[in-house]
């Protein structure tokens, strides 16, 4: 049994889903990846492991962030590999904050199904993640990166770009992705807070939206039909919930915005074909057969999307007006953080954080 299942099994009293059977469902469902010559994948994985050094580096130069820290490798992965580290890191993240079933054996059957849904959503995310970095898996001062050759390997494939500038771009985003959680010491401990709140009025969402049933019948009736899975949610909130939840978009929304300026920032100079990269990935990103669209509205990865480009117009908007030291004002405490409606206007954050 692997560690990551044996650790989320230990938790599947606590945590209504059962992470266990995720991993097990996931690795049942997930292909291996493209065939690609023994000899080619060792060179790739060596490559991707020794590029993520010199990534951070370039993000620490550019950032200021994180330049006394010492500089960790990653973990290279396969898709099976990244299944089990996801489903460590959320089985320790949602540990204890979900709410219990009513009994122990009710509680093991919803974990169960719980489990198998997970377990489907990873499968579908672990055959196209390219990076990832958890700030609860691994070391804790350091958390865990991992890069997933496979899939590196075919969306270097499929996007026909040098191997080498592809592999170092996407160390770039998830070197980013450390340097936020390692170099701004509160920042795990307020992101796990906010999912705990979050998790925690799933209850109280669930009540209220039954109690407004009618007023919601009427309120999506008025909506456009697509409202995706992110408006669905927004509308069952209570404002309680709902303050949770805006606060958890604003600071995904900043963090993956963040990682995605910094890798195009670094410049040609470090990844010679840059440009052409950034054209041909934004391009896949809204590409994808009927099917493959359905499954990534349904998981909300079209919304993940956006919040790429809104983050980056964000960071870059402020860093145009005050300077990479001035946008880095951000990291001082929650209350720099910018808010949600912030994102979208950043000369707000601006005039309230510095006084503009």
């Amino acid at each position: 049994m692997s560690t990551a299942t044996s650790q989320a099994q230990q938790t599947a009293n606590r945590n209504p889903v059962d992470w266990g059977v995720a991993v097990a469902t996931a690795q049942r469902l997930i292909k291996p990846g493209p065939h690609v010559p023994m000899e080619e994948a060792e060179q790739a994985v060596a490559q991707l492991r020794d590029a993520t050094g010199p990534a951070e580096t370039h993000v620490r130069e550019l950032t200021g962030l994180g330049l006394d820290l010492p500089l960790h490798p990653a973990d290279v992965v396969d898709r099976r590999r990244w299944v089990e580290a996801a489903a460590e890191g959320l089985a320790t993240l949602t540990d204890g904050a979900l709410p219990i079933g009513p009994s122990r054996a009710m509680g093991g059957v919803l974990a169960g199904s719980a489990g198998v849904q997970a377990g489907m959503v990873l499968a579908f995310l672990g055959s196209r993640v390219l990076g990832q970095y958890d700030p609860f898996g691994g070391d804790q001062d350091s958390g865990r990166l991992l890069l997933v050759a496979p899939n590196i390997m075919a969306a270097q494939q499929a996007l026909d770009v040098p191997g080498e500038d592809f592999q170092l771009w996407v160390c770039l985003h998830e070197c980013t992705h450390r340097l936020q959680f390692t170099a701004v010491p509160w920042l795990r401990d307020y992101f796990a807070g906010e999912v705990a709140a979050f998790l925690a009025g799933l209850d109280e969402t669930a009540t209220s939206a039954f109690q407004r049933l009618p007023e919601l019948v009427r309120h999506l009736r008025q909506r456009d039909a697509d409202v995706g899975p992110v408006g669905l949610v927004e509308v069952l909130q209570s404002p309680k919930q709902r303050a949770v939840f805006d606060r958890l978009i604003a600071l995904s929304t900043l963090l993956e915005g963040h990682a995605d300026h910094v890798m195009d920032a670094v410049g040609p100079t470090v990844v010679p074909s840059v440009a052409t990269i950034r054209a041909r990935f934004t391009a896949r990103r809204r590409g994808g057969g009927l099917l493959d669209r359905i499954l990534r509205t349904l998981l909300g990865v079209d919304a993940k999307v956006k919040q790429y480009a809104a983050g980056a117009a964000f960071t870059r908007h402020v860093v145009d007006e005050v300077g990479m030291s001035g946008f880095n004002v951000i990291w001082e405490s929650p209350e720099t953080l910018p808010l949600r409606a912030e994102i979208a206007d950043p000369a707000a954050w601006v005039r309230r954080v510095h006084g503009r």
